[in-house]
Parts: C-alpha cells; structure tokens; sequence
C-alpha cells in the first residue's frame, strides 16, 4: 500500500504547444510521483502558467521528480513550493481582538479608566473572570515534548508545531481559544507546578505528547489540585475515539461489545487508556498484554487481565493494538469472525488486507482513528457546562455521538463535519448534567 507523506506545488511556465502538459505528467509518473491539483494561472499565445500539485512518498522521491521536471524540453520550473512547510511560515496562530475599536469611547471601555472597574469586580469575586475575561472559553495546552507521536522525544521547541494545529482544531472545530504552553523539563514534578502556577489563565488543561509514566503522574495530581477540566489528549482522546469505531464495527458485524472478550495489545497511554475506557463501558472481559509487567499489574488493579500475545489473539473476540510495532500480528494468529484495530501510525500491526484475508470479521488501521474528534467536542461541553473534570461517562457519551455521525460503512465520520463536534459537546454536557457537574469548576487552584 503505498503511504504518500510529501505535497509538492510545481509552478510551471510550459510552452503553449500540443501535448505539453501530457508530457510533463509522464515524466512524472515515470518518477513514481501522483498528479494532485492542476491550476492554470495565465494563458498567452506563447506560454502556459500553471500550478502542478505532486504527491511523492519522501523527499529523496520529490527531488528526481523535480529534476526530470527541470530537464523537459519547453518547460521552465519556476518553483518548488513544499506545501507543508509553505503553510507553517509565520506559524499557525494569531492571537486577534473580539473587539473592535473605532472610536475614543471604545478606548475607554476596554482600557483604563473603564476596565479598571471590571478588574475591582473580578478583585471581590474571582470567579466573575470566568464571564468577564477569555477564562471560560480558553484551554491551555501543556507539552514538554517528550512523546510527540511518530516522532518520539523531540523536546518543547520542536514540539510547537504540533501544538499550534491543535489550537487550530480548537479554533475551527469548536470556537475556542487554546494556546500551546511549552515546559521545557523532564521533572513530572516541576511540570506540575508549572501547570499550577499558570492555571488561572485558562479554562480547562489539555496534556499533550508527554512520556510515560510522567503523563500518568502529572494527569493524576493536576486533576487532584484544579477544580477544572485536565485531559491528556494521547490517552483518552484516542480511547474515545477508538470506543466510537468498534461501536460500529460491532453493529456492522453483529459482535456485541459488552459480552465480547476484549484484548489490548500495547499499554502505553493510548493502550492503557482504551483498555480502562472499555471496562467502563462495560466490557465483559478485558484481556491486556504488554513488555511491561509493571503495565500489566497496574491494569490488573483495575480490573484487567493480564495475559501473554498468544492467549490474547486465540481468546479475545476483539482485538485493539496499539504498539507501534508494524508486523506485530501475524496473519495466521487471526481467528475467524475477529474484529481487529491495528492502531499503530504510520504503520500498522498488521495491514487490514492481510487481515480480512485470514479470516477476521473487520479491520481497521489508526488512519481513521483521529483524536481530533474526541478533545475539541470534549472540552467545549466541560466549559459549556462549568464542569471541574471530563469523567469517564462524559468521554462514552462523546463516543456515542461520534459513532452516531458515521456514514453507512464507516466507523467514525470526518472531523471537519462541524455536525459531528455540535453532537459530541451536546452529550458530553448532558453526562455532566447527570453526573450533578454542572457549575462545579473553579478557577483557582486547591491550596
């Protein structure tokens, strides 16, 4: 299967003539590459102008393509536009003003003398802050770098980027505003403190890319100390999301989850995560297996039961991995009428196709299992509702309501339908309100 990571934007200046632009796209093919988008820009009598979107799998790839492009008779290649990279310059975010200010009064309002009296309320009633300032509609996303997915211990800096997009997300998903935190330490401890002491500029703390077991460690005591939502995005944005897909994969293969034996492979933060997330939901039977027997012991206190690889593939009706080791499962470990997740990005544990072929009910790769259904809708009901924490039963009725979006045939829907973020926040405030959550948040933390 081939997996294209690379968009290219040639800009060509071709020679108006016959076959031209059919030439051009077979010196591509002939370079392994993909024709995307072809914009033509300028038409005279005796040149072309265009835009040529190419998709290659790795730049060594997009560099012979550019070199054969270059060599072509009657071509002229006026840039090499790397659309990735095109789209980070300047980075992704801005901050702007909700407020627009045209006329002196304005500047009165909005700055002194006239905010002063605003800051004297918030002085006498802290928590006015929350309507009074961007508090209640902000979440602030805190990293240090040290598990960014696909790419391992990059440290902060190199992180932001990552950060930036989820803001992004946050943004045009759900209309909040999030700002990427970078904490440059590997102590869990001053990460914690850190959060602590920055806390009161944000409505809810999203934990991003943070190495185990340090994610678990910080998650825990920040959500001991804020009356405020805490969510680490790598464990139970993806479990949520991975609840969403094998509700409908269940429902296309007649499996019933709460009766089915369920087997996780892998317990790291998404593992471990899904694992606990499916015994809330009410899993029969939850099979776990990891290299770490300390992972397996911790699961098996909650309910879990730890098994080896072997004994997990032949028992459990629903198989979840979530490894990063492509190849893991062999194809002959399939037991008809399974339902396997091969979670692993870019790579899978085992390749759908091999799957199916052996045997296996349904599978499906991490390609369509993105977090970026769960933590945008997550957060906008937890502020919605003023709730101090995002519970295990407001992430099941977020799950819920993503697989309620899916199209027939699929698992989970796109996330860029703003339908499917509108139903995830809806249920997640109708849990809260269940939950008797509703107006339990504090902006300050417990001393």
């Amino acid at each position: 299967m081939r997996k294209t990571s690379l968009d290219t934007v040639l800009r060509v200046k071709c020679k108006h003539r016959v076959g031209q632009l059919a030439r051009l796209a077979t010196v591509v093919a002939e370079q392994g590459g993909l024709l995307g988008d072809i914009t033509t820009l300028r038409i005279v009598e005796s040149d072309t102008l265009r835009e040529i979107t190419v998709e290659t799998q790795d730049e060594e790839q997009r560099d012979r393509v550019i070199e054969a492009v270059r060599a072509i008779d009657g071509v002229e290649l006026l840039d090499a536009i790397d659309r990735v990279f095109d789209m980070h310059k300047g980075g992704k975010l801005h901050m702007t003003s909700r407020i627009e200010l045209r006329h002196q009064r304005d500047l009165r309002y909005i700055y002194t003398p006239g905010v002063a009296r605003v800051a004297r309320a918030i002085e006498r009633e802290p928590e006015r802050a929350r309507h009074l300032t961007g508090i209640g509609n902000s979440v602030g996303i805190f990293t240090n770098g040290t598990r960014v997915l696909g790419l391992g211990h990059v440290g902060p800096l190199a992180s932001l980027p990552v950060m930036e997009g989820k803001a992004v997300l946050y943004d045009k998903f759900v209309g909040i505003s999030a700002s990427p935190i970078l904490v440059d330490t590997l102590d869990p401890r001053e990460f914690v403190d850190t959060v602590l002491r920055l806390s009161l500029t944000f409505g809810g703390i999203h934990l991003e890319d943070i190495r185990i077991p340090d994610c678990y460690k910080i998650e825990e005591e920040l959500i001991e100390r804020l009356d405020k939502p805490v969510m680490h995005d790598d464990q139970h944005g993806t479990a949520t999301v991975a609840l969403a897909a094998l509700l409908n994969a269940c429902k296309m293969t007649g499996v019933s989850l709460e009766k089915a034996r369920v087997g996780q492979i892998g317990l790291g933060a998404a593992g471990s995560a899904i694992a606990r997330l499916m015994m809330a939901h009410g899993a029969r039977d939850v099979l776990v297996t990891d290299r770490s027997e300390e992972a397996m012991a911790w699961l098996k206190g909650l309910g879990a039961h730890p098994v080896d690889l072997p004994t997990l593939m032949r028992e459990a009706d629903i198989v979840i991995a979530a490894t990063g080791r492509p190849g893991l499962i062999d194809p002959k470990w399939i037991r008809p009428g399974q339902v396997i997740f091969p979670l692993s990005n870019p790579d899978p544990e085992i390749e759908p196709v091999d799957a199916l072929a052996a045997g296996a009910a349904y599978c499906s790769d991490g390609r369509s299992i993105n977090n970026a259904l769960a933590f945008p809708g997550l957060f906008r009901g937890a502020l919605a509702v003023e709730s101090r924490a995002i519970t295990p039963e407001m992430r099941i009725a977020a799950a819920r309501a993503i697989a309620s979006c899916a199209e027939k045939g699929e698992v989970v829907p796109s996330p860029l339908l703003p339908h499917v973020h509108e139903a995830v926040c809806e249920a997640v405030v109708e849990a809260a309100r269940a939950q008797g959550l509703e107006g339990t948040a504090r902006l300050t933390p417990r001393r």
